[in-house]
Order: C-alpha cells, then sequence, then structure tokens
C-alpha cells in the first residue's frame, strides 16, 4: 500500500515515514501543499495523511481541491487544534478522518488502515479469500485454522492482491504499490516474490488461489469480506 504524507514539520514527516515503512507500507513524503497536491493528482495513492498548516495551500485546500477533480484517494487529516470548527472544516473539505496532534502512531495506524478498508468496501480489518484470512491490523495470516508465517513484504504483497480481490493486478501495479519507486527491484524479482507467497499460502495446502495470468499480472481468487 503507498501512502501520502503532506507535512512540512520534518521531524514529524521523518518519524511517520519510520513507522509506515516498519508496518509494510511504501511512503512518499512533501512538505507542502502545492507539491501535495500535484502528487496525489499525478500519482495512484491509497490514502493520504494531509496536515493541516502548510505552506503553499493549506490541508483544507488541498483536500477540497482533491475532492472537487474527482479524486476519491482516502485522507487522514492530521489538525493542531482540537476545536469543532476545526474538524468540521476538516470533514466538510472531503477529509474521511482526522487527528488531534499530538497523537499516537497507533492511533494513527489505526485510523489510517479504517479509512482504508472503508474505501474498498471492507467493514472488518479481518480479509477473507476463501478459507485464506489476513488480520491487517496484526499483520496474521490464516490458511482454515493454519497460521502463515509471512515476512512484511510478504504480507504488503498479499494485502494488496487481496484488496483487489479477483481483479488482475499488472506488475506495474504491484510495483508502484508494495516497492519504493526508487528501488532497484525488477519486474522478474516481482516474480519471485509472487514464487514465496505461493509456496506458502497455496502449495502447502493443495490451494491454487494465487493465480498467473501470462503475460498480464496476478490474480488472487475471490471469497467474501
Amino acid at each position: 500500500m503507498r501512502i501520502l504524507v503532506v507535512e512540512d514539520e520534518q521531524s514529524l514527516s521523518s518519524t511517520l515515514k519510520r513507522g509506515l515503512e516498519a508496518e509494510g507500507y511504501v511512503v512518499d513524503v512533501v512538505g507542502d501543499g502545492a507539491e501535495g497536491l500535484w502528487m496525489a493528482t499525478e500519482h495512484e495513492f491509497d490514502a493520504v495523511l494531509l496536515d493541516v498548516m502548510l505552506p503553499g495551500l493549506n490541508g483544507f485546500l488541498v483536500a477540497r481541491r482533491l475532492r472537487e477533480a474527482g479524486n476519491t484517494v482516502p485522507i487522514l487529516m492530521l489538525t493542531a487544534v482540537d476545536g469543532e470548527l476545526d474538524q468540521a472544516d476538516a470533514l466538510n473539505d472531503g477529509a474521511d478522518d482526522y487527528l488531534t496532534k499530538p497523537f499516537s502512531f497507533d492511533l494513527l495506524l489505526a485510523r489510517l488502515r479504517a479509512i482504508i478498508r472503508r474505501a474498498s468496501g471492507h467493514s472488518s480489518s479481518v480479509v477473507s479469500c476463501g478459507n485464506l484470512s489476513l488480520n491487517v491490523a496484526t499483520h496474521r495470516v490464516w490458511r482454515g485454522n493454519t497460521e502463515i508465517e509471512l515476512t512484511a513484504k510478504e504480507f504488503t504483497l498479499l494485502h494488496y492482491l487481496a484488496s483487489r480481490r479477483g481483479a488482475l493486478v499488472s506488475k506495474t501495479e504491484l510495483l508502484r504499490h508494495v516497492w519504493e519507486e526508487d528501488s532497484e527491484i525488477s519486474m522478474n524479482a516481482v516474480e519471485v516474490y509472487v514464487g514465496y507467497l505461493r509456496k506458502k499460502i497455496d502449495l502447502p495446502f493443495g490451494e491454487s488461489s494465487l493465480e498467473t495470468v501470462r503475460g498480464r499480472g496476478y490474480r488472487l481468487a475471490g471469497g467474501e469480506i
């Protein structure tokens, strides 16, 4: 999952980037509203963490312009003042949720996961694809009653495929949402990681839920959420 952090306080943006990357997210950081608006318009993100007090354009204007342009990316607004007007402005201008500074990272993570789930039509932190279940909050995975241990990158890859369950996902899309854009990973490496994942979630159980569509990409077979 790729997250855009729009925050001009460098210490906070650095902390958020480290923390989110440790949770398996791919994170881009910008420090002013105009650049944040451009990034969110020109690139595809799974969510935006948007500060209110920004140089250039404030967060309210960024959110409003994104919504006016038809951009539906989930937005978690970070406000410095705990006031009803600020909270109302954030929601009225298009934010999906807000947090008042200072906040705990655990609470931010929970709110972030919630707006991503809602945007994907998920009502629970548990995503199920047949008898394969992922707990997005705890990063645990089960096939039936058997727990499967995945690395952080394997979980991120599976989570993204599960969020697009039943749909064909190209290698380019996986690179954009699961790996850093400036990383040196190649298309062939994506195949390698998909192979790692398949060996853990399918082969030991006689399943074939992770499908390869030759020349086009991958699909995680259906199930209910």
